[in-house]
């Protein structure tokens, strides 16, 4: 498939008719390479709940932190994981507000505020309660930067690039899980609180390495819009779309398409509440599936082993604490590749087909795992249990083939401007219920029943897939503005789309005006 052809695919025929038709790669072009570094810093901004993750998992295996906590179990074992979470959810409400009220870019920065708090408390704890309470801080870290980060790439992204980049700002997960895991890993041996400490420290490394991106990175143009500072999104237009050629037929397209588009919303809904994400059919489909999908991503079985993996491997005979850190980095590892790889083929594939992917791929590999350590338990057969770490590489990679790279990028893209803050804030608030509920409940069910647990979430993964496969719409080939044809009218007409096609026919139609008057004046 050629480039044309792809970009055809990705984006449609209107917006790929406009596009600059060279052959230039997007790294030679200076305008293209500061936005897509702007990008990419701000797809690190997801570290931060990917390192919690990877950290507890690790710190689960440390002798040293379960001494400083009294050496938690059960239901306080659950809540000292799951405060993150809370944390997040109290917080999503107020995320959505500021990202319409104040703009994307300022509410990441407060993300930042939340995160030095937050590692500043754990890392300098002197009791359980001070490290809860900094997690606790870390969760309203998490929620600002998660929504306002996803929203600014995918309002802001190059066209041929937004499905990619967006799908790609939740795989910095792994970016700050993979960190976690090898910190965890190589502080493992010290003898005092610095085992656990110096993990903690580093939760902050990423946002920080981040942070000069940001600090260059421009405004939502789509915001910009909202504000009716229109000036300033043609201008972000004609810099980092057109490459500053003010004639651009591309800019002009997407000027139209965003000022109209988002003109009418406001038009429908002076103000946009949470009601309006039930009013209308199209945005009931979208509330449903944003509140599914934040379940499907937790109860997969993937909260037992994001959470959880030290107590699993033990259950399977693996209980040396260098070897369950050193499963854990490798597993990190592996998860990156295949998330980072999942998000450059969202355009090839199509969303769809990933999910499918996924959901078969999880339902099998977990099926295995539960019957490996069914096995396990009732012959205490080394071979069989150590067959169970390979299965679970498995899961976590067909995990990540969607639900990594689409449950930010999926949920942005098929809620108009209006409610799209709302509609991720949503479907996360969805997800941290969903972890929560998870993080609290897997250490007790785990401590009572053990790998019969397992069974429950291959019950659930069958609801799971069929759900997606009869729910689940296929955006592929449609821009942000162009979704309602999908969602709310097969014949929905988009209002910048069809000024270009009224200015196009004008233009047409003067031309054919212009050869007449020449053909009688020849005449």
């Amino acid at each position: 498939m050629s480039i044309k052809d792809l970009q055809l695919k990705a984006i449609g025929p209107d917006l790929a008719a406009v596009l600059p038709n060279d052959d230039t790669p997007w790294y030679k072009k200076p305008h293209l390479l500061r936005l897509n570094f702007c990008l990419f810093c701000l797809f690190l901004f997801s570290s931060a709940n990917g390192y919690d993750g990877s950290m507890m998992n690790g710190l689960q295996a440390l002798p040293q932190w379960h001494k400083f906590m009294q050496s938690p179990t059960g239901a306080w074992l659950g809540f000292v994981n799951a405060v993150q979470s809370l944390g997040a959810l109290v917080c999503y409400p107020a995320v959505a507000w500021s990202n319409n009220r104040f703009g994307r870019k300022k509410s990441i920065a407060v993300g930042y505020f939340w995160i030095v708090l937050g590692t500043a408390l754990q890392t300098a704890a002197q009791s359980p309660t001070m490290f809860v309470l900094g997690r606790l801080f870390i969760g309203g870290a998490s929620a600002f930067f998660g929504i306002s980060a996803a929203v600014l790439i995918t309002e802001t992204a190059y066209p041929t690039h937004r499905a990619t980049f967006t799908a790609l700002s939740n795989c910095g997960w792994y970016i700050g899980s993979l960190l976690a895991a090898w910190v965890t890993y190589g502080s493992r041996n010290y003898a005092s609180d610095g085992a656990w400490r110096i993990p903690s420290l580093l939760q902050v490394a990423v946002p920080l390495v981040a942070f000069s991106g940001f600090c260059i990175t421009p405004e939502s143009p789509r915001w910009l819009t909202s504000m009716k500072r229109f000036d300033e999104t043609r201008s972000f237009l004609i810099k980092y779309h057109a490459g500053g050629d003010e004639s651009s037929a591309l800019a002009e397209f997407e000027f139209q398409e965003i000022t109209k588009t988002i003109a009418l919303e406001a038009e429908i809904a002076k103000t946009a509440s949470y009601l309006d994400m039930i009013r209308t059919e199209g945005n009931r489909h979208r509330s449903f599936i944003s509140v599914t999908l934040g379940i499907f991503s937790q109860w997969n079985g993937v909260g037992v082993v994001s959470y959880y993996l030290a107590p699993v491997l033990q259950t399977v005979g693996v209980t040396s604490v260098t070897h369950q850190t050193l499963i854990s980095g490798f597993l990190q590892v592996w998860n990156l590749v295949i998330a980072v790889g999942a998000a450059f083929s969202v355009d090839y594939v199509g969303r769809r087909k990933l999910f499918m992917t996924s959901c078969l791929g999880m339902l099998v590999s977990f099926t295995v795992v539960s019957a490996l350590s069914g096995s396990f338990a009732t012959t205490g057969v080394a071979a069989t249990g150590v067959a169970v770490v390979p299965f679970l590489f498995l899961f976590s990679g067909f995990f990540d083939i969607a639900f990594t790279p689409l449950l930010f990028s999926y949920l942005c893209e098929i809620w108009p401007y209006n409610l799209r803050a709302r509609g991720v804030s949503l479907g996360l608030s969805a997800t941290q219920l969903a972890v929560f509920f998870n993080i609290f409940v897997n250490p007790i069910a785990l401590e009572a029943i053990q790998w019969k647990y397992y069974i429950v979430y291959c019950v659930i993964l069958v609801i799971i897939t069929l759900t997606i496969w009869f729910c689940y719409p296929e955006t592929i080939g449609h821009s942000l503005e162009e979704m309602c044809e999908i969602f709310d009218n097969a014949n929905a007409v988009v209002p910048g789309q069809l000024s270009m096609q009224d200015s196009i026919a004008k233009g047409r139609h003067s031309t054919e005006e212009s050869k007449e008057v020449q053909v009688e004046q020849v005449v």
